[in-house]
């Protein structure tokens, strides 16, 4: 079957970074000159010729998100089902050789979870786990599904690369949107940072995005984790795998995060540094290349940040989240997969949000009040 591998196929890695890094000021004012961009237009806009327009852009980008998604924040919060895990990444708090306390909740243990983030109002839950497909498994994530899907008008999954026929079964299921990061593009350093498990297969994993639309699923959620290669190039290869799958998978929506590297239980140090500019120049970059791109921020960000952002090109953003399996009310101790950097309780958050001129939305229609 015809899958991105043969799209990505056809690019060199050190092409495309030198591209990126050769761009003339010339070229980054003609891509803001145009109101329909294209890839060579995003390669333009994430370039560091495009720096001295940053101002520009995010005066552009601030303007097309609120044509498109009206001043309003979609809030979430993610559940940490499980820390076990089968992988070694050299970059993650659940990495196998990490010797920790390993955790997968059961069914009380969920509705216990679940009955903390109803009463802080959320709506739309993010259900995470690790890659232990012995445990934490398709029948595993089924029976959670079944347990809370009375409970939230979202379900969305951020698990391991699964088939086609079970990404079917999620869909079935309820399940509106999937998350999966190729974490780097940069195929002959991809072992390096995945040395064990079936994530180290970086042809599966590439290939996931596809088994997700052909199921069917309502939104697919890419993105690299920001800081293992460099960040420009990277970003390239994330918009070139979704304007792939936005011309394959044309009734699909889409969506893409920006985690960056942040402190957890055994991981390497970030080997490119992206400082918030150049975060802010990369959303703005994707806002301007594709208006209808939905731009998740998490709580890896900082206050200042995440307050900053909310303007230029963010539609969706986390909350009081918890990284740890259990988190919310039944083992606030277990080991996080990263450290979260904003903590402001979801309250503080909503207010902030409010005190900006925006709207904080909890579920996809109707009102809704938080119980704050």
């Amino acid at each position: 079957m015809n899958t991105f591998q043969s799209t990505f196929s056809q690019y060199n890695w050190n092409d495309i970074q030198n591209k990126i890094h050769q761009t003339s000021a010339h070229e980054v004012e003609h891509a803001l000159a145009k109101t329909k961009r294209n890839l060579d237009d995003f390669i333009a806009l994430i370039s560091p010729a495009a720096q001295p327009y940053l101002e520009q852009m995010a005066q552009e980008c601030h303007e097309l998100t609120k044509k498109r998604f009206g001043k309003t924040i979609q809030m979430y919060a993610p559940l940490y089902l499980s820390n076990e895990c089968q992988n070694i990444c050299t970059y993650c708090g659940f990495s196998l050789d990490n010797k920790i306390k390993r955790k997968t909740l059961l069914d009380s243990e969920i509705k216990q979870e679940v009955a903390v983030l109803k009463r802080l109002g959320f709506d739309h839950v993010l259900l995470v786990t690790g890659e232990a497909n012995y445990t934490v498994n398709i029948n595993y994530f089924l029976n959670a599904i079944a347990l809370i899907k009375k409970d939230f008008s979202i379900i969305s999954v951020e698990v391991q690369p699964l088939s086609q026929q079970e990404y079917e079964r999620l869909h079935q299921a309820g399940v509106y949107s999937v998350l999966v990061y190729q974490e780097t593009y940069h195929q002959e350093v991809y072992k390096k940072y995945h040395t064990k498990g079936k994530k180290s297969n970086f042809d599966f994993r590439l290939e996931t995005p596809d088994r997700i639309g052909k199921a069917g699923i309502h939104k697919i959620g890419l993105g690299v984790l920001l800081g293992l290669e460099d960040w420009r190039t990277d970003s390239f290869f994330n918009a070139l795998h979704l304007d792939y799958l936005q011309k394959t998978y044309w009734q699909t929506k889409y969506s893409v995060s920006f985690p960056r590297l942040r402190p957890a239980e055994g991981m390497i140090e970030p080997n490119f540094i992206m400082d918030d500019k150049d975060l802010t120049q990369l959303i703005c970059a994707y806002r301007l290349w594709n208006e209808d791109l939905e731009i998740s921020i998490s709580t890896r960000e900082d206050e200042k940040f995440r307050d900053n952002i909310i303007a230029i090109g963010t539609t969706s953003m986390s909350a009081g989240s918890k990284t740890n399996p259990g988190g919310y009310a039944v083992d606030k101790q277990s080991l996080e997969q990263f450290e979260i950097s904003d903590e402001r309780s979801v309250t503080e958050i909503a207010e902030m949000i409010a005190a900006k001129g925006y709207e904080p939305v909890w579920k996809d229609w109707g009102s809704f009040s938080p119980k704050f």
